[in-house]
């Protein structure tokens, strides 16, 4: 069952290249983004701790034959924070009323990281044509043992007021805010879902992710119904971003 949502939505045209609001409890948050091309909807969702200009080169190379979205997820880039730590779902919504307001009909879903936790939720609910997620996350990391006594050592240096430094880098650089929608959507496993996601998706990942690991590609490929896993060798989790002509190659063919 999904947690209580801390949010209530309603969406209100601004531009076609600016800015929408969002309504979240009655407070407004500002949604940054670029719409522009003709044709099938496309629409970009960048990494954690990343904005639209990660996937610019993408919508500049579709735009000539899709109607490409490519915006700041809230949080990031020039959008507004959500009111509280958001889950998944409540990013899952926000897009959605996104997509009714701007009228793009099942989109094709391009999502790098963070990203893909929010395409492979919304293909799970929502109509979507086709997928192509890049060093996607979703599937929970194993641990090993020694991980959860640095877990358990860092909760005794906290409750002592002792200086502690855990955390991963995206964490430590994080406001109090986003530091919860990303404890969050780490804690949140899709794996369950994959086998339901019945769309179909182009995986591509680099050879030397260490971020999401290789494995978890491999796992999605193996549990989604429909899916293909391409890998760019000797490169890591911004594959997509320093190949992108053979990243644009890949997809045009899976397109």
């Amino acid at each position: 069952m999904m947690k209580a949502r801390c949010a209530s939505y309603n969406v209100a045209k601004v531009s076609d290249y600016m800015d929408s609001i969002v309504m979240v409890n009655e407070q407004p948050i500002k949604i940054h983004y670029h719409l522009e091309g003709h044709g099938p909807a496309m629409i970009l969702l960048h990494g954690w701790g990343q904005d639209m200009r990660m996937m610019q080169f993408i919508s500049d190379y579709y735009k000539a034959n899709y109607q490409v979205l490519n915006l700041d997820l809230p949080g990031f880039g020039e959008s507004d924070e959500p009111p509280c730590p958001w889950q998944l779902q409540d990013y899952v919504t926000c897009l959605y009323q996104c997509v009714k307001l701007l009228g793009l009909e099942h989109p094709i879903l391009v999502a790098h990281s963070f990203g893909a936790r929010i395409a492979l939720l919304y293909a799970k609910q929502y109509m979507v044509k086709k997928m192509v997620l890049t060093g996607a996350a979703g599937i929970r990391d194993h641990h090993s043992p020694l991980y959860y006594v640095k877990v358990g050592l860092y909760k005794i240096k906290k409750r002592l007021g002792i200086a502690n430094h855990m955390g991963s880098v995206d964490y430590r650089a994080a406001s109090s805010i986003m530091r919860g929608v990303l404890v969050a959507s780490v804690k949140q496993d899709l794996k369950p879902i994959l086998k339901d996601i019945n769309v179909p998706t182009l995986l591509v990942w680099g050879e030397k992710d260490t971020a999401t690991p290789l494995w978890m590609g491999k796992q999605m490929e193996k549990r989604m119904p429909d899916a293909t896993l391409v890998v760019l060798e000797e490169d890591d989790h911004f594959a997509y971003f320093h190949q992108p002509k053979r990243f644009l190659a890949i997809m045009e063919y899976f397109l």
